[in-house]
């Protein structure tokens, strides 16, 4: 890495100014998964090209063994840039650092080159039709035939489903097993003929989710990670590094939106309601309390994987940017309810129907107030008859 942070931060600042200026500029802003998908792969792969795709993982998979005060300079800096939404930030911050802990030599030489890379697009196989945030309800079924696992089943709302090129499943793998136990993490190339993807088309016009059916879908036997019946671990494991420095990059867009909100109020008349500049001022606040938060949580970690505290995060930013699309719409009043001719919402109008799942996915707010509970406080688990 570079001799200082104030050297890197200029180094990033420049690379990124000169590529989205120039080839990349077309993708300026753009922050949403469906758009421009070649363009988006191009930029992967530049990214890729210049080791800073992940920067934080290991330099001998392809990362600069970042820091993770460097890590939080070059979020910053991707955000300032109006940067667009990484379609590969499922592969570099979940399937990538579960593999690096989890996974086999054979593993981490098969699939992190390609992540590292921007070469090979990840979707996650966790929820399903009757296992939301509920992981260990879990249906998918996969069988050891041979040298091949063999999965059916269903997975849904699943994020760069009708992009990816792999997929990671958590299945349940010993018959008659319930609750967290017989469950495999499996990993599986989507291009085969026991995939169908199904695009879900969402309330903003978008289709970034997907219903992923497995109909005789093959997984190969050393694509295992770990060993059979361990899923529930090492899908706990993943979840681990989920609140980590890509929080700040997610908190940097909420900065944006609170800007828009904030130009649309005052050129609008609304800023001069009191009522309108306290919850303004509210919202900022918030905003300044889970940046602070995140970067002592990081600082006290010293690592991806974060302590307790970070089981707060999910909770408290998803209610806060739920809250911010409500105070949008009543920031734009009559003109946030007309959308476009092809039913498509931009700007402040789709962070507000974004933030209605905010509560829902990576985790709902009751199964996170659970979590806090059991894991954060040691509380006695609540009481759960099926298990």
């Amino acid at each position: 890495m570079a001799a200082s942070l104030a050297e890197f931060r200029d180094e990033t600042r420049t690379w990124l100014e000169e590529r989205l200026n120039g080839p990349f500029k077309a993708l300026r802003g753009l922050n949403n998964h469906v758009d421009m998908i070649e363009e988006r792969r191009a930029w992967e792969q530049e990214l890729g090209q210049a080791r800073l795709s992940c920067i934080g993982w290991p330099s001998e998979h392809g990362g600069r063994d970042a820091s993770i005060a460097e890590q939080v300079v070059f979020a910053e800096e991707y955000a300032r840039a109006h940067a667009p939404s990484r379609i590969g930030h499922i592969g570099i911050e979940l399937a990538g650092p579960t593999i690096i802990a989890y996974g086999t030599e054979e593993q981490k030489a098969r699939h992190l080159p390609g992540i590292a890379r921007g070469e090979a697009i990840w979707c996650q196989g966790y929820s399903e039709p009757n296992a939301g945030s509920d992981l260990a309800n879990v249906r998918t079924r996969a069988r050891l035939d041979g040298d091949t696992w063999i999965v059916d089943g269903q997975k849904i709302w699943t994020s760069m489903g009708s992009i990816a090129d792999w997929i990671f499943v958590v299945a349940r793998s010993e018959e008659g097993s319930k609750g967290p136990k017989g469950l495999s993490f499996l990993l599986m190339p989507m291009d085969q003929p026991g995939i169908t993807v199904r695009p879900i088309r969402q309330m903003t016009g978008e289709s970034e989710f997907a219903e992923v059916f497995f109909d005789g879908a093959v997984a190969q036997a050393a694509d295992l990670v770990g060993r059979p019946g361990d899923g529930w671990a090492v899908a706990m494991g993943l979840l681990g590094f989920e609140r980590g420095v890509s929080t700040l990059v997610q908190q940097m867009h909420f900065q944006t939106e609170m800007n828009q909100l904030i130009a649309a109020a005052k050129a609008n008349g609304r800023a001069r309601d009191p009522l309108i500049r306290q919850r303004i001022a509210d919202a900022w606040t918030g905003l300044s309390i889970m940046r602070f938060n995140a970067l002592r949580m990081l600082n006290d970690a010293g690592s991806p994987e974060l302590d307790e505290a970070a089981l707060t995060s999910k909770l408290y930013w998803s209610r806060w940017h739920r809250d911010l699309g409500d105070l949008a719409m009543d920031v734009l009043g009559v003109a946030g309810e007309i959308g476009g001719g092809d039913y498509r919402y931009d700007g402040l109008v789709h962070a507000h129907l974004m933030s209605r799942s905010d509560t829902i996915y990576a985790g709902s707010s009751q199964i996170q107030r659970n979590i806090i509970a059991e894991r954060g406080l040691g509380l006695p688990r609540e009481p759960r008859g099926d298990l």
